[in-house]
């Protein structure tokens, strides 16, 4: 019994002794994997880089709305507006007050891009005017400072002067997004429609004097795999 015992007693001591050496391998082993995926990132961003775009040109990276489509939204209907013969231009300016595109995408896009690009080729043609709707409450602040006895009454801005608007310029932004049902393939395919309805309203007589719209459609597939 005495030897029996003394001889477990040697065995878990030698197990004892070896779990060191087994931790401490385990833990060198990890550590290692952890340097070497560390390397393997950093190469991999070392790899990153930049490059400039000419943003004339057409770049789609998937199917999802990017800034070649607003370029093409703007484009088309600008020209459309520019060459309707529904709203006389020749004798006098036509002024305009933008309320805005209506977002019904699932995607987060700033409309107000859209029409700022519009106006601002609408305004270089020489053909419109438009009212700055953004700043009514501004202009009403300044006009009250003035009026207040902080200004000469002869540098006053006279009241009730300002511009009113002939129509107003609105829209919606619509999209229909379409995916490739789950099964066993080695990409996703991915299709994407866009649909932009701007129109002009006659302000005193509510008829829509000029409507138009800009289709888009896209399909974009990826590999299952990959990064």
């Amino acid at each position: 019994m005495h030897h029996s015992s003394m001889s477990n007693f040697t065995t878990n001591i030698a197990a004892v002794s070896h779990k060191p050496s087994q931790v401490s391998r385990t833990t060198w082993g990890r550590c290692g994997q952890i340097l070497a995926m560390g390397m393997i990132f950093s190469l991999l961003g070392a790899c990153a880089t930049t490059r400039s775009i000419d943003p004339e040109s057409t770049t789609h990276y998937d199917a999802s709305y990017d800034f070649s489509d607003k370029k093409e939204i703007v484009d088309s209907l600008t020209q459309s507006l520019l060459g309707s013969p529904s709203i006389p231009t020749e004798t006098v300016k036509p002024i305009i007050v933008i309320y805005g595109i209506d977002n019904e995408t699932s995607e987060h896009i700033s409309t107000s891009g859209i029409t700022d690009d519009i106006r601002l080729s609408l305004i270089k043609s020489g053909e419109y005017r438009f009212i700055n709707r953004k700043q009514r409450a501004n202009l009403q602040e300044e006009a009250d400072y003035q009026y207040a006895g902080f200004v000469p009454p002869e540098q006053r801005v006279t009241e009730g002067r300002q511009l009113g608007a002939d129509f107003i310029l609105s829209g919606t932004l619509r999209s229909i997004e379409k995916k490739q049902p789950k099964q066993i393939r080695l990409s996703k395919r991915k299709l994407v429609y866009y649909s932009m309805n701007l129109e002009l309203t006659n302000l005193e007589t509510g008829e829509i004097s000029w409507a138009d719209n800009v289709e888009i459609a896209r399909e974009s597939s990826r590999p299952i795999i990959g990064w």
